[in-house]
């Protein structure tokens, strides 16, 4: 199992959503664009402050979640 220091998902997530998110096997942005935000969303612990936060980060990398066209691009 990986450890949090190697996670680059946003520092300022709660714990219940990092919880969520490690616990169902994603530590990296990276992870995410293949899984569609409705999946995440589903996730106990995952809440809108916490998507907006992913998406946000995800944006600023020039990454979405699948499905989802990346603003600006």
């Amino acid at each position: 199992m990986q450890n949090q220091q190697e996670s680059d998902l946003p520092a300022k997530l709660s714990q219940p959503a990092l919880r969520a998110l490690s616990g169902a096997g994603y530590w990296r942005l990276e992870q995410l664009v293949e899984v569609r935000e409705t999946e995440i969303k589903k996730l106990h612990g995952i809440g809108p402050n916490a998507l907006k936060q992913l998406r946000s980060a995800l944006e600023a990398r020039g990454l979405s979640f699948a499905g989802e066209i990346t603003r600006g691009n």
